[in-house]
């Protein structure tokens, strides 16, 4: 029986995954009280990014297949893969035999594992009336998990004709709005297999879900619709960008423009964290404007100040690490995750408050 490839006891190898930052990450990372959760479907990793007390970063690399989709809030984070959505819960109570035990404020445990089957998972939402949702490219739509299907349809764009696994219009970023789902991106409003190929280069639309409408168009290759502090802000990958958009007309405001395709946004206080790729030659989504514009991609984690667009930090990586799918922030200073791999697993157990009055653990 095949089993899910379970995060890795600790870094990869430092020479193909090392990264640099910038001197001042560590400290926006502290003030900020965050963490950062970083997905890399090329080299099959996700990576905790954490300062260190004596103002170091830590770049925690963990194997999986193919992450993609990334949502994290307080109690859960949750990581779409090759065919399954891996929930981790937070249990606080095993920080202190964590190793160094006075140095961890969360500890993500693996706790399920739902098999979805190969359908290109991309964004990932929790949404406040506990369900999680993603974006299902493969068939075109949003899903929610329940435990007896591979996925249950909620919404599907309305030029969508039906659910076939032929990725249509390459669905792919989710926004939600007061925890419900809100915008998604997709590249295309077309109903063919692969449709939006044909002119993926500004082929880009954003959907309005609570209207069923598509509010903007014309976009080059749009990711990351987020809500922030009552402002619509969207990551125009294909030109590098991140903008703003006015959600009843449509309008574009460039806020600032990155050297390399946008993937993965996140925010806390007044920075973007703003994912990066390089995107290899031999990457499908190259024959866009970011190409045209230079040759000296970067791959990493960009931070931009949104009232001023300028860049105020980073984190790159190097050699290995070549395209990032998502960026989240952990409210978290110093986060673990705990995989199958490790062998505090074996002796960590979540239980009902009424029994959990009741154990006795020696």
């Amino acid at each position: 029986m095949n089993q899910p490839d379970p995060p890795t006891a600790g870094p990869a190898a430092a020479s193909p995954l090392r990264s640099v930052h910038s001197t001042n990450l560590p400290d926006i990372l502290r003030r900020l009280g965050i963490a950062l959760a970083i997905s890399t479907y090329q080299a099959g990793r996700l990576v905790i990014a954490r300062a260190e007390p004596d103002g170091g970063l830590n770049t925690h690399f963990f194997g999986f297949s193919r992450p993609m989709g990334l949502a994290v809030d307080q109690g859960r984070l949750l990581l779409g893969t090759q065919c399954a959505i891996d929930e981790f819960r937070n249990m606080p109570a095993l920080c202190p035999r964590l190793d160094p035990p006075d140095r961890h404020d969360a500890a993500y445990v693996w706790r399920n594992t739902h098999v979805t089957g190969a359908i290109d998972i991309h964004e990932l939402g929790l949404g406040t009336d506990g369900r999680a949702y993603f974006v299902n490219t493969a068939f075109s739509c949003l899903c929610v998990m329940d435990h007896e299907h591979s996925f249950v349809p909620v919404w599907r764009p309305a030029f969508v004709s039906g659910y076939a696994p032929e990725d249509r219009c390459h669905l792919n970023g989710l926004g939600l709005v007061a925890g419900k789902p809100r915008y998604a991106t997709a590249l295309g409003a077309t109903d063919t297999p692969q449709g939006w190929r044909a002119n993926k280069r500004d082929g880009g639309i954003l959907i309005d879900l609570e209207a069923d409408t598509i509010i903007a168009r014309g976009l080059s290759m749009p990711h990351s619709p987020r809500w922030y502090r009552d402002t619509l802000w969207l990551l125009e990958s294909g030109r590098g960008a991140l903008v703003t958009l006015d959600p009843a007309t449509g309008a574009k405001t460039e806020v600032a423009r990155l050297p390399g395709f946008t993937r993965g946004l996140s925010f806390a206080g007044p920075i973007a964290f703003v994912g990066l790729s390089q995107l290899r030659e031999t990457n499908a989504f190259t024959d866009i404007p970011i190409t045209d514009a230079t040759d000296r991609r970067a791959c990493g984690v960009w931070l931009v100040h949104i009232e001023t667009g300028q860049t105020v930090g980073l984190l790159r990586f190097e050699e290995a690490v070549q395209e990032i799918f998502a960026v989240e922030t952990i409210p978290a200073r110093f986060p673990e995750l705990v995989g199958l791999d490790n062998d505090l697993i074996q002796s960590t157990f979540a239980l009902p408050p009424v029994a959990l009055a009741e154990a006795q653990v020696g």
